[in-house]
């Protein structure tokens, strides 16, 4: 008789220690296993990719302390449901009996459901261990959180991937129909997704030709798993910011791969785009004013051709900003700049600098004084032009990089010519 039930969830472990891939928690010394060698299985948020072992580890620990394992998944429950809940888990504490509720997918409550979860976790009632592929910093509240400990699970390496395979073949009892080549590939299509793993290789087990597969019959067999990106959620933020901070450092194939890895993802080249003009105005600045150019320049070419030729444009711009020099003074100094602006109020600019386009205004003395600096040697006048009773500031520090380093080089003519004006 065939079973109905996914090869996956046959496969499940029925130790802690079975887990893999989750050492730092389920290991000899991890997390988990402290707890429970302690007797103090706390409510807890596991945070982690799909197919990492949540569930399971909660139906384990729950096997483990001697709990009744409740699971909800917070997709399909509502107000009525944890209601319901809560009340046989009281029920349980009267007879002397712990519960330990799991719920899958707990971001998915709003923040007054959440709330909900705080006077039965607070006294006991339950031991809430909540599922989440979401960030709890920004998918949960803080006064969730505050009473829950934050395990972090992580995405299956290919020795957890290869571990997982050794023991489905065991339980089959025969190896999989996969060329050696083909088997590293069915481990990078399943992308640190346990159970992703587990299902394709049940599509295998099926293949009643015993002939190994190469990779280009496996791929024709399987469909490959969508790399997780989600464009509004963490995954988003943190592929821009590793773009970002490759180009800082100036690792322009790092950079292209996460600018890839974007694409790839579904991400709107429009939204990098603007990231790449922000930072050529931010890392890049004047050591090199050709950058912000070249961003502008990339953007406009993707707006006139689209996706996918002009992306090869965007591409161009990632290289260019990855491969040229460094600076953030333009943003440093505009920062202190602003610092500046907000401390000093309203002072008026110092009247020699200021029109005069009325009698009153001449006899006021604006404009008295002013020198026109293209009629004075070196077309420098070297006149102060910062208010009066504020001390002239200096908030531009070019770098010794590109062509900050000329820019550099001016602004030291300019500060001896002053000085000797001055003197």
């Amino acid at each position: 008789m065939v079973s109905l039930q996914p090869l996956a969830d046959r496969m499940r472990p029925a130790e802690l220690g079975e887990i893999v891939g989750q050492d730092h928690l389920v290991g000899p010394e991890g997390t988990l296993t402290r707890m429970l060698a302690r007797g103090s299985l706390a409510s807890m948020i596991l945070w982690g990719p799909p197919g990492v072992g949540k569930t399971t580890i909660a139906r384990l620990l729950a096997d483990r302390a001697g709990l009744a394992f409740v699971q909800l998944s917070a997709v399909f429950s509502g107000v009525a449901d944890l209601k319901k809940v809560f009340e046989e888990a009281t029920k349980r504490r009267r007879l002397g009996e712990g519960t330990l509720l799991f719920v899958d997918e707990i971001h998915r409550f709003n923040r007054a459901q959440q709330d909900g979860f705080l006077p039965v976790v607070e006294n006991g009632t339950v031991v809430l261990v909540g599922a989440t592929t979401e960030n709890p910093s920004f998918a949960l509240n803080g006064a969730l959180l505050s009473r829950c400990q934050v395990l972090v699970l992580r995405r299956l390496d290919d020795t957890a991937l290869a571990l997982l395979l050794a023991r489905l073949e065991a339980a089959l009892g025969r190896p999989l129909p996969l060329t050696a080549e083909a088997r590293d590939a069915l481990r990078a299509m399943a992308d640190g997704d346990g159970r992703y793993l587990l299902n394709m290789a049940e599509q295998l087990s099926a293949v009643e030709d015993p002939t190994p597969l190469d990779v280009t019959a496996l791929s024709q067999l399987l469909s490959k798993r969508a790399a997780l990106y989600d464009k509004d959620r963490e995954e988003h933020y943190n592929l821009i910011s590793a773009l970002h901070k490759s180009l800082r450092g100036s690792d322009p194939d790092a950079a292209l791969y996460w600018f890839a890895r974007m694409l790839t993802g579904g991400e709107d080249p429009r939204f990098i785009a603007r990231r790449l003009v922000r930072f050529a105005a931010e890392d890049v600045g004047l050591a090199d004013p050709q950058a912000l150019v070249q961003a502008l320049a990339g953007w406009e070419t993707y707006e006139r051709l689209g996706s996918p030729e002009g992306e090869l444009a965007l591409a161009q711009v990632v290289l260019y900003l990855g491969t040229a020099p460094k600076s953030n003074a333009v943003y440093t100094a505009f920062g202190a700049a602003m610092r500046a602006a907000k401390a000093t109020g309203s002072l008026m600019p110092p009247a020699h600098i200021l029109n005069a386009p009325t009698k009153l205004m001449k006899n006021l003395g604006y404009g008295s004084g002013y020198a026109y600096d293209h009629d004075t040697a070196d077309a420098f006048s070297g006149q102060n032009y910062f208010p009066d009773g504020l001390a002239r500031q200096e908030f531009y520090r070019p770098r010794d990089r590109g062509f900050e380093r000329e820019l550099g080089k001016r602004l030291a003519h300019w500060a001896e010519l002053r000085q000797d004006k001055s003197t």
